[in-house]
């Protein structure tokens, strides 16, 4: 479903105030380890999203507030494994930039290489992925165009599969970007000053190499600039924006753009726990050419994060928009961009087929799976606020014996609610479960004779959800027992919200189920 006014106003989370101001975050959704550029009058924006399909987000934006995610580079990923779910496996830290008239993406999977893609268009078909340089352990990868032509890239290590960390390599590049020239060289270490140096961004700027970094680690950590004259160093080394006396733990790893208007803004994370990694955006001063980012309150030359401000002055106001979450499914054959799955999808997983409903057909477990938890074919998008309602109206009529579908929130624990066909047929059963990588255990059941029923998550702060259900329209609801639910992050990414449909494995018939809508909301 596009964003229309209405729909903005039921939209849990909005930065822009209205007013010619905005309040942090920009996007209370898991967009991890984020990269922005502007072109001429246009922003846009990248996140790691693992091994969920389809990956490496677009978005895009007006004036840095309001963001439209508009494509993907991965439809598929292919490659070995992924056909199943790769938790914390796949796209990292990726770095997005313009250079001679195309749109250019890299990432580092650490447990296969460098990868690159191009495109003419972001919001149009991305160039398969290509193989720059294989290796382990090669992660968090910046490509860098010189004055005088010459290509470089940048790149972090994961001690896990490398034995490397808190340093950064530069190597020389191709300038199609597809190779690596030379075995490169470390051009900074961080163990003693910046462990767990990660993520580096590189940028030029009045005759000074810059590397934007984040160190300290996800949670607690601080951003790092390091300087140079000269490409391979030595590099200066100064902490520009750290937690201070805010609320806003580890605030690092991000993008910097500079406007039209002279104005710097820095995009970056910030860990919230199982709302995963949302976004903030911090002013940005020169100050005898080292960016102080948000605002040194105890003159501390270090910066702290804002949590209102000004908008960027990007010339003009622009409408309110964020990305898409609620779909009322009648948008053609392809499903709404804020929809992933857990691995490449099969066309036999759903269909929309142009009747303003989603259908999906229940299937069973891999055979080496223990439970939903190693499912590839949940379909979930991104917690979008810190309190909000998802529900969908879901018709069960035609599942088989057996069968079951239901509401899901996802993490290294999930639970569900869902509809199950009873084994005689004489009508269903609704049930909460609960499970995690190893085990599942139903904590509360109830019998129903309809099998069309609206199930809601009420997610409030700290992450708590409460289950609910309806029978038929949606007009009274009934709690799902007692318990409470507390939601929890995934391998490197927030909790999700979304929907599935499941059958024994031994089962030889497939039924289905067909949602008419999946709405999120304010809790009213």
């Amino acid at each position: 479903m596009h964003n229309t006014t209405e729909t903005l106003k039921c939209k849990p989370w909005i930065s822009d105030q209205g007013d010619g101001t905005f309040v942090n975050p920009v996007l209370h959704a898991d967009y991890s380890d984020p990269d922005v550029i502007r072109v001429g009058e246009d922003f846009y924006m990248t996140a790691s999203s693992f091994s969920h399909i389809p990956g490496l987000p677009i978005l895009h934006s007006k004036d840095l507030i309001n963001w439209t995610l508009i494509n993907h580079v991965i439809q598929r990923m292919d490659m070995p494994g992924y056909d199943k779910p790769q938790h914390g496996n796949g796209v990292w830290a990726p770095a997005l930039r313009y250079h001679a008239g195309k749109f250019w993406m890299y990432y580092g999977d650490p447990d296969v290489g460098i990868f690159m893609s191009t495109a003419d268009d972001p919001a149009g078909e991305w160039e398969p992925l290509h193989l720059v340089k294989e290796g382990k352990g090669l992660i968090d990868t910046c490509p860098f165009w010189d004055d005088d032509g010459q290509a470089y890239l940048v790149h972090a290590f994961a001690n896990s599969r490398a034995g490397i960390k808190h340093k950064f390599r530069l190597c020389k590049m191709s300038s199609d970007g597809k190779q690596l020239l030379d075995e490169g060289q470390i051009i900074f270490d961080g163990t003693e000053h910046h462990p767990t140096l990660e993520g580096p961004k590189m940028y030029k700027r009045n005759g000074y190499y810059y590397i934007f970094a984040p160190a300290g680690g996800v949670a607690t950590g601080w951003q790092t600039i390091l300087r140079a004259s000269s490409i391979y160093g030595p590099y200066e080394d100064k902490i520009v924006l750290h937690q201070g006396d805010t609320a806003i733990n580890g605030p690092h790893q991000g993008g910097w753009v500079e406007l039209e208007s002279g104005e710097s803004w820095f995009l970056h994370f910030q860990d919230k726990g199982a709302y995963g990694r949302i976004l903030h955006l911090q002013p940005v001063r020169w100050v005898d050419d080292w960016p102080l980012m948000g605002i040194d309150r105890n003159g501390d030359g270090i910066g702290e994060p804002i949590v209102c401000h000004p908008k960027p002055n990007v010339g003009k106001d622009y409408p309110v928009a964020a990305p898409a979450d609620s779909d009322e499914f009648d948008g053609g054959s392809s499903l709404g961009l804020q929809w992933q799955w857990q691995a490449n999808p099969s066309p036999a997983w759903y269909s929309l087929d142009g009747e303003s409903h989603l259908r999906l057909y229940a299937q069973p477990l891999p055979a080496d799976a223990l439970n939903l938890y190693h499912a590839p074919h949940l379909l979930m998008q991104k917690f979008p606020a810190e309190s909000f309602q998802a529900e969908a109206l879901l018709d069960c009529t035609s599942l088989q014996a057996g069968e079951r579908a239901g509401l899901i929130v996802f993490g290294y624990n999930y639970a569900y609610v869902a509809l199950q066909k009873k084994e005689d047929g004489s009508g269903f059963e609704l049930l909460w479960a609960e499970g995690n990588g190893t085990d599942e255990t139903v904590v509360w059941t109830t019998g129903l004779t309809a099998g069309t029923v609206v199930l809601r998550v009420t997610v409030t702060g700290g992450a708590s959800c409460r289950f609910e259900y309806s029978i038929g329209d949606g007009s009274g609801f009934a709690p799902c027992g007692e318990t409470v639910f507390e939601a929890s992050k995934g391998h490197w990414v927030g909790a999700k919200v979304g929907l599935f449909a499941l059958r024994p494995q031994d089962a030889l018939a497939c039924g289905y189920v067909d949602s008419d809508w999946f709405r999120v909301t304010q809790i009213v």
